[in-house]
């Protein structure tokens, strides 16, 4: 049981380490990385959907399971985003992570991600917002990461407003 929870912290370190520069996660950056690259580092989906997003086709490849990645219970990759060039069906769109308990504590995303650019509330439960690309929903003693979303970055409140003369 303790070596299995060493690995698993093992994990966890070595996943934030590759994260805290970007919004990416295990080499996956949203708005960058195409399926075929998801596919060739988790392999097949356990399950595929698709659906229409504001007229555009869109897809989602869930991992589960044996299949999820180390760590985790769930890896849920969802394709297709509107880019300046335009729309790419292909290109991962978000990244929802449900880690195992334990795996990510309040303190690892903070040693990992730093402090959030916001803090916010979803149903009586913390939620760190991270401009890079990262939403932490958190269990509602506030301690344990259950949902970790990776999105292309996105702009807080501060940069949206127009600049005060």
């Amino acid at each position: 049981m303790a070596r299995r929870l060493a690995s698993l912290a093992a994990v966890a370190a070595l996943l934030c380490a590759t994260v805290v520069q970007a919004a990416e996660w295990g080499t996956i950056i949203p708005g960058e990385t195409a399926q075929e690259a998801v596919r060739a580092r988790f392999g097949g989906p356990t399950r595929m959907a698709s659906q229409k997003i504001d007229g555009y086709d869109s897809g989602q490849w869930i991992y589960e399971g044996t299949q999820a990645p180390a760590g985790f219970t769930r890896a849920t990759f969802d394709f297709g985003i509107l880019t300046p060039k335009g729309y790419r069906a292909d290109l991962v769109r978000t990244i929802r992570l449900e880690p195992r308990p334990g795996i990510f504590t309040r303190t690892t995303v903070i040693n990992g991600w730093g402090a959030p650019a916001r803090l916010g509330k979803e149903k009586d439960a913390d939620v760190f917002f991270y401009a890079e690309g990262l939403l932490v929903f958190f269990s509602k003693d506030g301690w344990l990461a259950e949902t970790m979303v990776f999105t292309p970055p996105q702009k807080t409140a501060d940069a949206a407003a127009p600049a005060k003369p």
